[in-house]
């Protein structure tokens, strides 16, 4: 398989578990993600979260109050350089969080790291979204 195809492989995991973190389940994620002290996310709901305890927290989070959710990736294009790859494309889809209904559609930068000969995620940026940022403000604490 070219490498480019395993990245894409690899993104389509992502997108699975991120698809079953928006319908309540952050379980899966962990099974693309690198689970080093440097993997970093900076969420459509702001801020920057490092290390992979950090960043379970944030989707678990999510998952505890997301429901009816579904969101793919269009226009995605990747570049890869050795060990590393990069992802840029769009995210469009919808879920509810904390029974407000949102609509996704941002930009969004991942990056890969073949580890083992496994490629997985240690980087994913989207832009803000306000919704998501008023949405979350209204959780219980």
């Amino acid at each position: 398989m070219a490498t480019e195809d395993e990245v894409r492989a690899a993104s389509k995991t992502f997108y699975a578990a991120l698809n079953r973190m928006l319908n309540g389940d952050a379980g899966a994620l962990g099974d693309i993600w690198s689970r080093g002290a440097a993997v970093t996310t900076m969420h459509p709901i702001g801020g920057r979260e490092v290390g992979w305890e950090t960043v379970r927290a944030t989707w678990e989070q999510v998952a505890s109050q997301a429901s009816a959710g579904r969101v793919q990736l269009n226009d995605q294009h990747i570049q890869v350089s050795g060990d590393m790859a990069c992802e840029i494309g769009t995210e469009k889809g919808q879920f509810t969080l904390g029974g407000q209904p949102i609509a996704i559609e941002h930009r969004v930068t991942n990056v890969y790291r073949r580890e083992a000969g496994t490629w997985k995620i240690v980087h994913h940026h989207t832009d803000i979204s306000p919704a998501m940022i008023d949405a979350v403000s209204r959780l219980p604490k």
